[in-house]
Parts: C-alpha cells; structure tokens; sequence
C-alpha cells in the first residue's frame, strides 16, 4: 500500500489521532491498554450482507508502521493557534521510537459479514490503538464496498465471466488500484487494470477501443490490422458504426484468422439495447461457424441491468463491468467505525467502555468482542453472535436481538460455532500469514454460496439472524442506563423467546 514515495504511510491519518496520542503521552497513560473494534451499521446497497475486504492491506500498513525522520521533521513543523509548536517535541521523540505492540485479529478477507460485528479487533496501548484507527478505515470501508459490489454483480451474472473495467471512472490511481483488487476479492473474473495485475497479481483482459475502428478507412481493415497485432487474443468491439454489419466483418476477419491457426475470441457491445442486440449478434456468429466465440457487454452496467438482461433472454457470454463497480455508484461509502470498547489500566481488568447516542444504532456495544458464527449438523447457517471473551456465555447460548430484546434465538450444544476473528497479531509480530489474493476470492464465492438466496436477493432481503449473547447483552442494557442516570434495571422482558 503505497500512496507517496516520499514518505511511509504513518502520515495516512487524521490530525486528531496525533493530538490525542500526544494528549494521551502527556497525561501518563500510554501504558494503559484499550480495545478498540472496526464495524459497520449497516449492510450497503440495501443488501442482505456484505463482503471484508481490504483487510489484508490493513495488515501490511500495521507491519510496516514506523514513523521516519522526515514525517517526525513534519509534524516538528506544525503550530497551533498560537503559532507555537502543536507537538511537544518529547512527544515527537517518543513517536519516532515507538515500539507497537498490540495484538489484532481480524476475519479472513472475503468472508460474508453483517452490521455490528467486529471485522477487526485492536488491543494494546491506547496512544497506540488510536494512531490507526484512520487508515484502518480507510482500507477496510472502501474494499469492503466494492468487494461486496463486485459479489452483487456475480450473482447476478449467474456463473457468466466478469471483469471489472471501471479504472478510468474511478477516484484516483489509488482508487482505481484499490477498487481492482477488491473486485476481484468480490468474485470478479479480471479487470482491465495492469497494475492491479502487477500489484496484486488479479488476471487482466481487455479488448480494444472504438478509436482504433475510427482510425482506419473501414472497420474492416481495422479488425484486420488488429488482428494482425494480437492474433492470440482478438475480441473485436463492433458498435462503433453497425452492429450487426460488425458482427459480420468480424466473421470474415475470423476466418482470417483461422488459416493462420488462431481463433476468434469474441466481440464486445457496448451500446444500444443489449438484450436485442446480443441476440441478433450471436445468431450471426453461430450461424457464420463461431459458435465458441463469446459475446461481451459494456455500457454501465450493475446488478439489476445484468439481472435484467438475464430475465430478457440477452445471449451475453461476459459483462464488462466498470464506472458502477470501481465506484459504488450507488452508495459512496460504506460507514464503518472504530469504537473503544474497553480499557485495562495497569495490574487492573477489562473495564467495558460505551457511547451513547440518541440514534439507537450508534449506542456501541461493551467489551472485548468476538464474533461465533453457528451452524446446524448440515452446516446450514444459523447466525452469528457478538460475545465478550471476558465474560462465561451463558450455558444456554442464546442470542438477543440489540434492536430488539423479544427477538432471541438459543443455540443448542448440537450447533457448530466457528470463531470469525484469528490472531493476526501478537505483541506487535504478525503471526498470521498473508492470504493470497486469490484463495481470498475462492473464500468470497465460497462465503456468498452459503447464504440462503432470500438473503442474497437485491430486493428486500432477509436480515441474516446476528444479536448479542445474552449476559452481554445485559451488560450493555446497565451500562446504557447508568449513564443516562437511571440505575440498573430489568435488562430483558422476563419472558425468554427461544
């Protein structure tokens, strides 16, 4: 992850981290030791769930973490609004040697997650947890974005390639480079982005643009020269003019082709009625003897035009999927968070930490928090539960909807629990080992095939059974009313729903 040659990424952060970990140095409490936990609210595109991503970027950031001369020279040079220095510079010398040394876990990238479950968990000295919390975002919430996109979209392809062609719409070289990789994470086949194909090693395809047809006298003599040029890899794009009549040139270049011992691969649409059209092109090429030449669409598409298409017969091969994919293009961003949920002073226990807010979906949930995701005998999902490590679950197991305390479900001792978050680091040493990036989209598809279809549906999805075990559950009900000055009270109705 790199976003200056000039510098190291310790900088890739929000000022106020640095004034409170300055604030947290100067007050003598460095040493004690918080938990912090990365979540989202709400499952984006109106969706039923959401693909992590972006995490194992986030674990390359943590490694390498360092602070250099010339970013401590920087922050030196920083005033206030008094003009005087920001930063005391025995606070800039105990940055620059900072030795981080907290434990992290987090789930494997490409696993299917769900509002208020914690995708990444931070323990250890509390200047030093806060320092991260912005770039940590910053990898996860937008990855996780178009990863969870780019899943969409494969389901709505329904088996059918995609590659993801969206890098000259997408915000920034960052942008583009991130939105490659999480696409791919997502399900996608390629992309047209060489340097995520360099970076990352994610598969490229590409055709040719309509430029290249205008350049020549005909189409035709442009198919040619193109053919000529990359006979191993030929897929004409043949709307800049006719289509059909691009189709039929195509075919006669093909034939071309095949004397000289290649094949055509296919022809790519990237305007008018796609459906119709796709039609029309594909009874050409099976008709003209290229029946294994494939058929690819372009022109901003999403999940709900391709699941359109499908319903309208489209005889489409490979979706080209660019501007809508690399940018979200209907939800920007994805909204997670990085909460303190708990602090351990020196010699002392866990203390759970809360936030209140008036909106019930911002009150944050105590405690060092993982998350057991259950199923049945089968293997069928049954739902994921919140839990704190520093307490006993209860022997029943049951799980309390937050949102909703009538809401329970009881996991049995027959129910298989796996833990979503592993150790990926310990005492500052990673100790989890990178994912290639490749077994993270074989996770992905592996992750969304088990999802019940009424949950994957774009339309009014089903909301996934995830809730809080119980006995923290009621920790969080007294936390909320002992700080709202109301005493402990009853923390669930008394009668129990299983």
């Amino acid at each position: 992850m790199t976003y200056t040659q000039k510098s190291s990424n310790a900088l890739l952060t929000d000022l106020y981290q640095l004034t409170m970990a300055q604030a947290y140095y100067l007050a003598n409490v460095t040493d004690t030791e918080a938990c912090f936990h990365l979540s989202f609210r709400e499952n984006p595109f109106d969706g039923g769930f959401a693909v992590a991503c972006g995490i194992e970027q986030a674990v390359d950031y943590l490694e390498s973490l360092r602070f250099t001369p010339a970013e401590i020279t920087y922050l030196s040079t920083l005033t206030g609004n008094d003009a005087r220095p920001l930063f005391a510079a025995e606070f800039l010398d105990w940055l620059s040697a900072v030795d981080f040394t907290w434990d992290v876990d987090a789930v494997l990238e490409g696993t299917v997650v769900f509002p208020g479950e914690p995708l990444v968990r931070v323990k250890g000295p509390i200047a030093q947890c806060q320092l991260v919390e912005t770039a940590l975002l910053n990898c996860v919430n937008f990855q996780t974005l178009v990863a969870t996109k780019a899943a969409r979209v494969c389901l709505s392809a329904a088996g059918d390639r995609v590659i993801e062609f969206g890098l000259r719409r997408a915000q920034g070289p960052d942008g583009g480079l991130s939105a490659s990789r999480a696409a791919y994470v997502g399900g996608c086949d390629a992309t047209s982005n060489t340097l995520a194909g360099l970076e990352y090693g994610v598969p490229v395809s590409g055709t040719h643009a309509h430029s290249w047809v205008m350049a020549f006298e005909s189409e035709i003599e442009a198919f040619r020269a193109y053919a000529r040029a990359v006979p191993n890899n030929v897929v004409f794009v043949i709307d800049t003019y006719d289509t059909l009549q691009g189709a039929r040139n195509a075919i006669e270049v093909g034939r071309e082709l095949r004397e000289l011992g290649h094949e055509l691969v296919g022809v790519r649409i990237d305007s008018g009625d796609l459906a119709w059209l796709s039609k029309q092109v594909r009874t050409i090429l099976d008709e003209g003897g290229f029946a294994g030449a494939s058929v690819v669409a372009s022109n901003e598409l999403d999940e709900h035009l391709i699941e359109s298409l499908k319903i309208q017969g489209a005889k489409i091969d490979v979706w080209g999927v660019g501007t809508k994919l690399a940018t979200a293009w209907d939800q920007p961003a994805l909204g997670g968070v990085y909460k303190l949920s708990a602090i351990k002073r020196p010699g002392g226990a866990w203390e759970p930490r809360i936030k209140l807010s008036e909106q019930v979906a911002k009150v944050t949930t105590p405690g060092v928090l993982g998350v057991r995701r259950f199923r049945d005998a089968a293997g069928g999902l049954l739902g994921d539960m919140v839990y704190d490590e520093t307490r006993t679950p209860d022997a029943g197991l049951v799980m309390v909807d937050p949102s909703d305390a009538t809401r329970r479900k009881e996991f049995s001792a027959r129910d298989l629990g796996t833990e979503l978050l592993s150790p990926v680091f310990r005492s500052g040493k990673r100790v989890r080992e990178r994912l290639p990036i490749s077994e993270s989209r074989s996770h992905c598809l592996s992750s969304v095939g088990e999802l019940d279809p009424s949950i994957t549906r774009f339309l009014n999805p089903h909301t996934y059974p995830v809730g809080l075990e119980r006995e923290l559950y009621e920790l969080r009900t007294t936390l909320v009313l002992e700080a709202r000055g109301l005493g402990a009270g009853p923390a669930h109705p008394p009668k129990e729903e299983a």
